[in-house]
């Protein structure tokens, strides 16, 4: 079944100004960064100090909700259909250019494009299908476990102080 140009429109407008993605291939969904290089969403990832995508494999299809940037709600879901990119191709180079842009806080922007083409994949999330009403019922999870805690509690005074900045920056 081939998208019609307005469902093409909705998914690529919604999947362009979403900063994040929800996947779900064979794994719980995960938020993923990407950016909308020639009709597909392009994710890479499954490298050291990158997002992991466990259950995304070539070939395979994955389900992509798109949320909202501002208010977080969900704007489209839509059926993928999986391309792993080769590392060095015209594909990948032009994805890559686009991802480069995108990806914050990177330990080595210099060599990061050489280090993803060596340890990461790069996914191409291709629309298949649009899903015309929206599940029923939230989508909302319980948070995964992690080994992330927070140090202590946070000082008593803190919110008093914070409320004293705000005062002398309005006066």
């Amino acid at each position: 079944m081939t998208l019609t140009l307005l469902d093409q429109a909705l998914v690529e407008e919604a999947t362009k100004k979403s900063g994040l993605i929800w996947v779900e291939g064979t794994a719980p969904a995960r938020g993923l960064w990407h950016a909308w290089v020639d009709g597909a969403a392009h994710v890479l990832g499954d490298g050291p100090g990158e997002q992991p995508f466990p259950g995304l494999a070539d070939g395979a299809t994955a389900e992509v909700t798109v949320r909202s940037k501002d208010k977080g709600g969900r704007l489209v879901g839509w059926t993928a259909q999986v391309t792993e990119v080769p590392a060095g191709s015209e594909a990948w180079e032009a994805a890559v250019a686009e991802l480069k842009g995108k990806r914050l806080n990177a330990p080595d922007s210099e060599q990061m494009t050489a280090r993803w083409a060596r340890e990461c994949r790069l996914l191409r999330l291709e629309p298949v299908t649009v899903h015309a009403e929206a599940p029923a019922g939230s989508l909302a999870e319980q948070p995964r476990p992690t080994p992330v805690t927070t140090r202590r509690p946070v000082p008593a005074a803190l919110p008093k102080l914070l409320l004293k900045r705000k005062k002398k920056q309005r006066g």
